[in-house]
C-alpha cells in the first residue's frame, strides 16, 4: 500500500509538471486491459429496436404480385413466340441452304418449289399468278370452289359450273395475238357468244336487240317469269314465233299491240265454260279477244251468248 501510494504521489507530481510519458510495456498492458473489458461486455453499444417500424426493402404485397404476373405474362409470350417460330420453320422448311419450299427473287417474284396448301392468297396490286413455261399450273380445292376475286370481279370454279361475275364488265383476249375473244363492252364491240357456248344464263340484260344466226333458232327459256320491256316499244320478228307458257301471258302497251301475220292460239289450256247460267251470274267476267285486219287486238266483254266483236267504240273501224 505504501508503494502504491508513493507511485500515485509520484504520478500526481509528474502530471502537474506535464504529460506523463508511458513506456511501451505500460501502453501494451493498458491496451490489453481495455480490450479484455470490451470483449467481456456484450451489452456495449446495444440499442433495442422494433423491427415492425423499420423500412422494408424489396417487392412486397401488391408490387410483388404484379411482378409475378408480369413474369408469367412474359413467359407465356415467349412460349407463343417459340410455337410460331416452330410452325414457320416447319411450313417454310428453312434449312442450311435456305427455304426448301419457296424462292424470293429481286424482281418481286415468289416461286413455290413444292406443293403448297393455302387458304386465302392476297396478291399485291397488278400481280400475276402463273406457272412455269413447260408445266401446268394445278390449283385444287378440297371440296370447296376455287375463287379468284379482284374488287367486284369474281371467278368461281366449282365441280359442275364455272361462273364469272363483275359489275364493271369483263374482257377475254389471246395473250399472244392480243385478239379479243369475248367482251362485254357493247359500245365498242358487238356482243357475241364465244365459239362452243350454246346458251347464256343471265338474270337481267339490257341491250338494243337480240338475234340468232340465220341457220339456228333463238330460244328464251325461264324457270319463273320473263319480262320483256322496251322504252320505245318491243319488236319481235321471225319466220315463226311461238310462245309456250305454263301460266298466263300478259301483253301491255301504251298505244297499241300489232300482230302482223297469221296468229294461232291453242285453246287447249284456255279456261272455257259452256254453261249459260254462269253467264248471268256475277262470279264470272268473260271477254272475247278480237283482232283487226291490220293486226290490232282488242277485247270485248261478253254480256250475251253469240256476241260478236261489233261494239260502238270499235278500234278497227268498219273492217274487223
Amino acid at each position: 500500500m505504501a508503494a502504491a501510494a508513493a507511485a500515485a504521489a509520484a504520478a500526481e507530481q509528474q502530471s502537474s509538471n506535464g504529460p506523463v510519458k508511458k513506456s511501451m510495456r505500460e501502453k501494451a498492458v493498458e491496451r490489453r486491459n481495455v480490450n479484455k473489458e470490451h470483449n467481456s461486455n456484450f451489452k456495449a453499444g446495444y440499442i433495442p429496436i422494433d423491427e415492425d417500424r423499420l423500412h422494408k426493402t424489396g417487392l412486397r404485397g401488391r408490387k410483388g404480385n404484379l411482378a409475378i404476373c408480369v413474369i408469367i405474362l412474359l413467359f407465356i409470350l415467349a412460349v407463343i413466340n417459340l410455337i410460331i417460330t416452330l410452325v414457320i420453320w416447319a411450313v417454310i422448311r428453312i434449312g442450311p441452304n435456305g427455304c426448301d419450299s419457296m424462292e424470293f427473287h429481286e424482281s418481286g417474284l415468289l416461286r413455290f418449289k413444292q406443293v403448297s396448301d393455302m387458304g386465302v392468297i392476297h396478291p399485291l396490286y397488278k400481280s400475276t399468278v402463273g406457272g412455269r413455261r413447260n408445266e401446268n399450273l394445278v390449283i385444287t380445292g378440297n371440296n370447296q370452289p376455287i375463287v379468284f376475286q379482284q374488287g367486284t370481279t369474281k371467278l368461281s370454279v366449282e365441280n359442275n359450273k364455272t361462273s364469272i361475275t363483275s359489275d364493271i364488265g369483263m374482257q377475254f383476249f389471246d395473250p399472244r395475238t392480243q385478239n379479243i375473244l369475248f367482251s362485254t363492252d357493247y359500245e365498242t364491240h358487238e356482243f357475241h357468244l364465244p365459239s362452243g357456248v350454246k346458251s347464256l344464263n343471265v338474270q337481267k340484260a339490257s341491250t338494243e336487240r337480240i338475234t340468232s344466226n340465220a341457220t339456228s333458232d333463238l330460244n328464251i327459256k325461264v324457270d319463273g317469269r320473263a319480262i320483256v320491256r322496251g322504252n320505245e316499244g318491243v319488236f319481235i320478228m321471225g319466220k315463226t314465233i311461238e310462245f309456250h307458257m305454263g301460266g298466263n301471258m300478259e301483253l301491255k302497251a301504251e298505244n297499241s299491240i300489232i300482230l302482223n301475220g297469221s296468229v294461232m292460239v291453242s285453246t287447249t289450256r284456255l279456261p272455257s265454260s259452256s254453261s249459260a247460267d254462269q253467264l248471268g251470274s256475277g262470279d264470272w267476267v268473260r271477254y272475247k279477244l278480237c283482232v283487226c285486219a291490220d293486226g290490232t287486238l282488242f277485247k270485248v266483254q261478253v254480256t250475251s251468248q253469240n256476241m260478236g266483236c261489233q261494239i260502238s267504240d270499235n278500234p278497227c273501224g268498219n273492217t274487223h
